[in-house]
Formats: C-alpha cells, sequence, structure tokens
C-alpha cells in the first residue's frame, strides 16, 4: 500500500511521459514531493504530452539515467512490461513499485471506490454505473469517473470529497501494478485471453485479474458472471461477498438475470425488475445487469436504476454508428481491441449475412480462428488492414472472402464500391491500434471522420 507519509520528504520516480503518468507527476508535485518523470521516447516524439506538467517536476527524455536509483519510489507506466530492464533494476535496488491509481487513491477522499475489469465491457459497465451514481447521490455530492476510460485516477480521485464516489475503469496493467486496491464494489464482467504477451500467459492475466477483490472484507461485494467459468472459479477465491449474474440463466444462486426483455435483481430483501438499456447485443444485457448490482449493494434504489437505463445511449467507439452512406450503414466499433470483443460485436448482428468486417492493427498475440463460425454467419467479406493483415488472412482463409486493404480509409472505400444498400461496414479490428494510430480512440474518431466524407 503506497502510504504519503512513509515516503514524506522523498523523491518520487514517475515512468512514462503519457496521460495518466504526467498526471501522476503534476499530482505529486503538488503534494510536496520532488518528482522525476523519466520517458524512454525524445522529447521531439511525445508531441504536446509535456505541456501541462507542472514547472516543478524534472523531465528526463531519451532514456533512463542513473538519477532514476535516487528515488524514494517508483510509478510505472501500465504498459511497461515488468521484465523491463528499468523495471528489473529498480526491484533489485528494492526501490517500492506504486500504479498510478494507488497513489491517486492515497490522495482522495471519496466516501466509496466501485471499480471495474473484465476483459470485455469494462468501458459501458463504467460510464453506466457513474451515471447510476450520479443520479442517486445526493445533492453536493457526485460520483467521479475515471481510471482506463481516459480519464487518468490521478486527475480525478483525489478530487473527490467524503460524500463522492469514485467510480473506476481498472485495466489488468493496472492491477498487475496495484500492491493494494480495496473497493466498496468491485465486478469481474468476463475473462477471456487477452494482453498475453505483457502478462507472460494466462495464468498472469487471471492473477492481475484477482487484484479487484483481493483486499476486499466482508462488508464488500464483488460481481461475477456466472456463465464465465473462470469467473466462478475466480468467486471461490473472493473474500467479499461474491454476487452473480447471468444472461441465460435464471434462479438458483443468481443475483441477477435476463428473462422476458427485463432485467431481474435479487440482493437482500431488495427485488426488482427493470427494462434494460436500448443497447444491441447480450453483452450490454450483462453489463447493465452488473452495474446494477453493484449499484444495489450501495444502497441505490431501483427506481434510480430504472431511470437511467431508460436513458443510457452507449459508449463512444463501441458498436457506435458512425453514418449512412449509399444505404450502408458504417459501424464504429473501434474499442474492440481483441478478439473476443470482435465476436461480441459480431453476436450483437445475429444471423443476418450482411456484414462487411474491417480487421487487423497491431497484433496481440491470440489467435483469430475463434470469429470463424460468426465470421461465416454475419460476414460477407473482411477486410484486412494494419501489421496484423497477414497473420489474419492466414488463419481466416477459406472462411469467406478476404480483401487485402492496408488501411481503413481504403477499406471503407472497396466496401462503398462492393457492398449493396442494407449491409453494414463493422470496424471491429480485433486489434491494438499503435501500429498506426495514437490509441483505439484516436483510431474510431479518424473512422468516423472520414466516413463523414465518403459520398
Amino acid at each position: 500500500m503506497f502510504d504519503p507519509e512513509k515516503f514524506k520528504g522523498g523523491k518520487a520516480l514517475v515512468i512514462g511521459a503519457g496521460r495518466s503518468g504526467a498526471a501522476c507527476a503534476n499530482l505529486l508535485a503538488s503534494k510536496g514531493f520532488k518528482v522525476l518523470l523519466t520517458e524512454q521516447k525524445k522529447a521531439a516524439e511525445l508531441g504536446g504530452k509535456l505541456k501541462g506538467l507542472s514547472r516543478s517536476v524534472e523531465v528526463e527524455t531519451g532514456g533512463h539515467g542513473k538519477g532514476v536509483f535516487t528515488c524514494s519510489f517508483a510509478v510505472k507506466s501500465p504498459g511497461m512490461a515488468h521484465s523491463s530492464p528499468l523495471i528489473a533494476a529498480l526491484r533489485n535496488k528494492k526501490v517500492p513499485l506504486f500504479s498510478e491509481i494507488e497513489i491517486a487513491l492515497a490522495f482522495s477522499k471519496a466516501g466509496r471506490l466501485l471499480a471495474v475489469t473484465g476483459t470485455n465491457g469494462k468501458t459501458t459497465t463504467t460510464m453506466l454505473l457513474a451515471e447510476i451514481m450520479n443520479a442517486a447521490l445526493r445533492p453536493g455530492a457526485r460520483a467521479l469517473l475515471c481510471g482506463n476510460v481516459g480519464i487518468p485516477a490521478a486527475e480525478a480521485a483525489p478530487r473527490a470529497r467524503p460524500r463522492d464516489a469514485v467510480v473506476m475503469e481498472v485495466s489488468s496493467y493496472q492491477l498487475e501494478d496495484s500492491s493494494y486496491i480495496k473497493p466498496d464494489a468491485a465486478c469481474v464482467l468476463n475473462i477471456t485471453p487477452d494482453h498475453l504477451d505483457h502478462h507472460g500467459g494466462m495464468t498472469g492475466y487471471v492473477e492481475a485479474k484477482t487484484k479487484i477483490f483481493k483486499f476486499q472484507d466482508p462488508g464488500g461485494c464483488c460481481v461475477f458472471n456466472y456463465e464465465d467459468p473462470a469467473c466462478r472459479r475466480l468467486a471461490r477465491a473472493c473474500p467479499s461477498k461474491a454476487v452473480f449474474f447471468s444472461s441465460k440463466s435464471s434462479g438458483g444462486r443468481l443475483d441477477a438475470w435476463a428473462a422476458g426483455g427485463k432485467l431481474f435483481f435479487r440482493t437482500g430483501k431488495t427485488a426488482a425488475a427493470v427494462k434494460p438499456p436500448a443497447l444491441p447485443g447480450a453483452h450490454n444485457l450483462e453489463n447493465a445487469m452488473c452495474a446494477g448490482l453493484m449499484a444495489l449493494h450501495c444502497g441505490v434504489r431501483p427506481a434510480v436504476i430504472k431511470k437511467v437505463f431508460a436513458s443510457f445511449r452507449g459508449v463512444e467507439h463501441r458498436l457506435e454508428p458512425a453514418g449512412s452512406v449509399r444505404g450502408i450503414g458504417f459501424i464504429n466499433d473501434s474499442k474492440a481491441t481483441n478478439v473476443d470483443s470482435t465476436l461480441v460485436a459480431l453476436k450483437a448482428f445475429g444471423r443476418a449475412k450482411n456484414v462487411w468486417l474491417i480487421l487487423g492493427g497491431q497484433d496481440k498475440g491470440t489467435p483469430y480462428a475463434p470469429l470463424i463460425p460468426f465470421i461465416r454467419k454475419t460476414v460477407k467479406a473482411v477486410l484486412t488492414i494494419g501489421a496484423a493483415a497477414g497473420r489474419i488472412e492466414k488463419e481466416l482463409a477459406g472462411t469467406c472472402p478476404v480483401l487485402t486493404s492496408v488501411t481503413m480509409e481504403h477499406a471503407c472505400r472497396s466496401i462503398l464500391e462492393l457492398a449493396s444498400p442494407g449491409d453494414t461496414a463493422l470496424f471491429s479490428p480485433a486489434c491494438a491500434s499503435f501500429d498506426q494510430f495514437r490509441d483505439f480512440e484516436d483510431r474510431g474518431r479518424r473512422f468516423k471522420a472520414f466516413v463523414k466524407t465518403l459520398r
């Protein structure tokens, strides 16, 4: 656990000048710490990332000098491998390592922490939960949304007051780096292979996810997906109250389930039937049940959940309509950075074989073969882009026509030439974005902007 008093008067090392690193450096500087921000990239490669830094933060770019070993503790960039030479050297020198979210929470006075993790659905669930909590909290109190949704915890959490709630999306990277995090309510939406190259395999990935509930006590709760065998196994090790939802089953030991177009909740003395948000796919029923259960644990009334569900309209870059051109609908699903997320998107389209699927980007080391049954049901053709194109083409050969497009723009133009009115162009890459784009948000916004130029 990060205790600011223990390191008072010491120097903080922040590794990585990304948005969370810069926010963490500014936070520590504002709390009286001397701060060294060290970045492997050269200053010219960072663009404007250093502009918002406090003047008191010492900045080192183009590599890591010996000064890093004079620091009392370090905060690492979530994407940096634990096997990297710098991290190994810091561990050898016994320099304590913390995550940005730990630092942020150490300076937060929030009355509640609600933390969401899982392979897919995190952002939708987190944003829906934040809206529920904002609607439920008394006047003068608020829910602060932060974490892996793009708002650094170090920016948001320290602003929280005792009546506020921090609602945080937490990635496996952030959890892996954390020595201690204790949410009042947490969840594990699902567990499927992702980031295996970073975590060294499935065991390391799952172990990182367990930290969402590892330090909870019986007064807390953690929500699990009953239909996910990995989630059921994890629940057996949960020290807090394990709560389950299912989109396929009902009754039994379930606390939430879907039936007859409604979501049913049963927690303690509370029972309610609520119409789900107007979002496509069974996965969004699961996201809604999870958010609802976490809110109910915090004392939110079902009527509030019902009201928010009725008005919620989804998340940017996740099955987001991007416009229609010549009768062809373009869908921005740039947030699909892994195969399982693209599977979820394909399932949302049912059996209508009218989808033109744009796949590709930076490969993450997981197979594309799981897409094949759903491609056969729904996809007219796959258009490949980016660094992973060759591997995708090889693994999907014979499934449907696979067209090499290289860029997202070329793929869109090809679809416009080949598709028929009523077809759908689905940009659901199943890959990371960093080979051609800054991040998945940049990728999605550029897709939407390009679609607007098509005629």
